[in-house]
């Protein structure tokens, strides 16, 4: 990964919403369960894990889309690019997709998770690969590699 100039900012396709970041991720992933393939019209999302304290709505509103569930899918209300997640019971960080700002030429997913559900040939470049989730007790020691390798 590339250095990461922080703060960043970026915005849906349409540029109605405006984002910024201003600490680096926590983790990054690729997720390829089919809810993601559908919601991202690809063969996976991917997804930038932000502390919540160093993410910011700066211009417009996201709407609520995707399953309208307790983890809720953020969208721009006019262009429907699907921006961020906020999941349910984790409200410490934001799952930002890395595509949504305006340089994410340092981005690579770190893990991928439900290859049980991916492609046959989809690939990324993620150090971890899980059929699922990663156990919950792995996380500690994911995000303790992940910050050691992280771009700063």
């Amino acid at each position: 990964m590339s250095k990461l100039n922080l703060p960043l900012e970026g915005g849906c396709r349409c540029g109605q919403v405006r984002l910024k970041i201003s600490a680096p991720p926590i983790l990054t992933m690729a997720c390829h369960c089919t809810g993601c393939q559908k919601m991202s019209a690809s063969a996976y999302s991917l997804s930038a894990a932000i502390p919540a304290d160093a993410f910011a709505v700066i211009d417009g509103e996201p709407v609520i889309g995707g399953l309208h569930g307790a983890t809720r899918h953020y969208f721009c209300p006019h262009c429907k690019s699907w921006m961020f997640t906020r999941p349910e019971g984790m409200d410490w960080f934001v799952n930002l997709r890395p595509t949504m700002l305006d340089d994410a030429s340092w981005f690579s997913p770190f893990i991928e998770t439900f290859t049980s559900e991916k492609l046959p040939w989809a690939t990324t470049a993620a150090v971890h690969s899980y059929e699922t989730f990663p156990p919950m007790e792995a996380y500690e020691g994911l995000l303790q590699e992940f910050a050691e390798q992280a771009v700063r």
